[in-house]
């Protein structure tokens, strides 16, 4: 899973950069938002935006002033793209400041509605349907209140925001910004606080089950002084900097954290232990919200980006798991194994061979994969990013609670992308995943893909810098099974871990729908995705939880990896011996994340090229 964003819109934290993505994907570019330069961009521009491409006159303006608002409600963002008036402010969460970005997206909306498509180029058409696309979500989540919801099974904004102190810390102007930020906490906090509050009075909340434990993710932020993340940046400083400097800003960084950050985080976890949680809702559905069948609904569309229902949704991943367990069975037999199909998921799940003991041991064997997966990239692209990638562990205060692995993204030429490796609970992450897991995460998958987005520099930036799930996640999955063509999963063991990574997505259409739109309980999804994968109990507790949070992301992965190998299938027999597996894969990456009925006609036009 790649980590972009949610109560604002694109961006790539939680202060981020497209003020429409919700706390759940929020977690996504969660921390890597803020720890991204602290100094302006050399060639990127705050200004409205300037496409390379020649935009139609009506469209432009429109384009203009949707990415303004979007660098007005994500400073960060805005820092980076050479705004020095955004540095050391955070998101303006206050009802006014939320009420006014939905009214002008709502004209902004209307505006692009009203474009005569038929005057548009083929490229600005496509521009026109992204950003009408964005648009509709961002009024569409205030309507349905999303900002009431700045928390999710796997954490908030409370953890998130902690990564303004991973920020790369050079000048005397950046600590100060850096001190502007904790000088801005108490207030951020308080707006947050306040979405909860209304959030709680009208029964939008995340179901209580899933916010078991969530109170941890608060307490670890809850120490000394010295010890806290936030006083880190004070700990080191650069060499060109005076004793007196060093001093100084030490002394108020320790005072900042001490006075005004660590009591945040103390009323926060008493709000939340002693209002909050108890005071959720019991429904674990999305229909059961206010409004909540529109919702759910408007939701399977937005992450699938094509017109489903949630039961078409539904009979679909059944269809799935279904093949897929067929090819599971297979594989057991070849291994010799004797016993059920449970007996088999037990067994996996148990002997020790499968499993490391320390976080090193962990994060190497990921390294050791991702460096293979390096080495199959020239056989399958002829374009790859110039951006590297790094491998780190998922940061300890989400981690219990958090997925098992993610991609954490970086808009900052000077500093790397990261594949998360959760390192928490040793003996509930397999080695047998950890190759699917890694190919998805890193390369060819969510790195990959994101970096080279990032550099189609002739896209207009609300483009760039944006991330669509049916197609991020949809790359991610045929990534893992791009690995079958790329030599690994020789070891019949990682191979059954690609399967179950697969199956685990077929999953995610059943109990997800089934949650949110049939009515089965928790441990209902529980039961059908344990009996189906062999991800560790661990794993799926959390997953189940994350879906109930976070309504109908999970459903992107299989939706688009189905449409990406469907199209592949209809290109390699459209083209015959003409097809190329590489100039194929930069055909689908060449225009950025799209919605599949744009991938589609990419590779009709694909296909028709290459046929003369």
């Amino acid at each position: 899973m790649y980590k972009f964003i949610t109560p604002a819109l694109l961006v790539f934290a939680v202060t981020g950069c497209n003020v429409n993505t919700t706390v759940g994907e929020a977690h996504k570019y969660a921390y890597d938002a803020n720890r991204k330069q602290q100094k302006p961009a050399q060639e990127q521009s705050s200004k409205p935006e300037a496409t390379k491409g020649a935009l139609n006159a009506d469209l432009q303006s429109i384009v203009d002033q949707a990415w303004a608002a979007q660098l007005v409600a994500s400073p960060e963002m805005a820092y980076a793209m050479g705004d020095a008036t955004a540095a050391g402010k955070l998101t303006d969460m206050s009802p006014q400041a939320l009420e006014a970005r939905f009214k002008q997206q709502a004209q902004l909306l209307a505006a692009i509605k009203q474009l005569d498509r038929s005057s548009l180029s083929k490229t600005d058409r496509i521009n026109a349907d992204i950003l009408q696309g964005q648009l509709q979500n961002d009024v569409d989540m205030y309507r349905f209140k999303d900002h009431y919801l700045p928390i999710t099974s796997e954490g908030g904004f409370h953890a998130y925001v902690a990564g303004i102190s991973k920020g790369n810390f050079k000048t005397l102007e950046d600590y100060q910004h850096y001190l502007a930020k904790l000088e801005a906490l108490p207030d951020y906090f308080a707006q947050q606080t306040h979405w909860l509050k209304q959030g709680l009075a009208a029964g939008i909340t995340p179901p209580k089950v899933t916010l078991k434990g969530f109170e941890d993710s608060i307490s670890a932020f809850i120490v000394p002084v010295k010890d806290s993340s936030y006083f880190a940046p004070f700990t080191q400083f650069p060499a060109s900097f005076s004793a007196e400097q060093q001093t100084e800003l030490r002394s108020r960084g320790e005072a900042l954290v001490r006075d005004r950050v660590l009591p945040l985080y103390r009323d926060f976890y008493d709000f939340m232990t002693k209002e909050y949680i108890p005071g959720a809702r019991e429904s674990i559905a999305a229909y059961d919200l206010p409004d909540g069948k529109a919702f759910y609904e408007n939701r399977v569309r937005y992450y699938t980006t094509l017109d489903m229902s949630s039961e078409e949704v539904h009979q679909l991943g059944l269809k799935e798991v279904k093949r897929i367990r067929g090819e599971m069975e297979q594989l057991i037999k070849e291994t010799g194994f004797k016993g059920s199909f449970a007996d088999f998921l037990h067994f996996l799940r148990t002997d020790p061979r499968f499993y490391v003991t320390t976080p090193e041991q962990l994060l190497k064997e990921a390294a050791y994969i991702a460096k293979k997966a390096d080495a199959m990239l020239p056989r399958f692209f002829g374009k790859l990013p110039r951006a590297p990638y790094g491998i780190e562990p998922v940061p300890a205060e989400i981690a219990p609670k958090y997925t098992t692995g993610r991609y954490s993204g970086s808009e900052s030429d000077d500093r790397a992308g990261y594949y998360w490796v959760n390192t928490y609970a040793l003996d509930k992450r397999p080695l047998y995943e950890l190759e699917a897991l890694t190919l998805h995460e890193a390369v060819p998958g969510h790195h990959l893909q994101i970096s080279i987005n990032k550099e189609l520099e002739q896209l207009p930036n609300f483009r760039r810098y944006s991330y669509i799930s049916a197609f991020g996640e949809g790359w991610g999955l045929y990534s893992e099974f791009l690995g079958l063509e790329g030599g690994f999963y020789k070891d019949p063991y990682s191979n059954f871990g690609r399967l179950t990574y697969e199956m685990w997505r077929a999953a995610r259409l059943v109990v997800d729908t089934g949650m949110h739109a049939k009515g089965w309980t928790r441990q209902q999804a529980i039961d059908f995705m344990a009996g189906n994968t062999a991800l560790s109990l661990h794993n799926v507790t959390t997953e189940i939880d994350r879906y109930i949070s976070w309504p109908g992301q999970a459903l992107s992965y299989k939706i688009g990896e189905l449409t990406i190998k469907r199209l592949r299938a209809k290109a390699e027999t459209a083209l015959g011996d003409k097809f190329d597996i590489r100039t194929f894969h930069d055909a689908v990456l060449e225009n950025g994340s799209v919605p599949m009925s744009v991938l589609e006609q990419q590779i009709d036009d694909f296909i028709a090229a290459h046929r003369g």
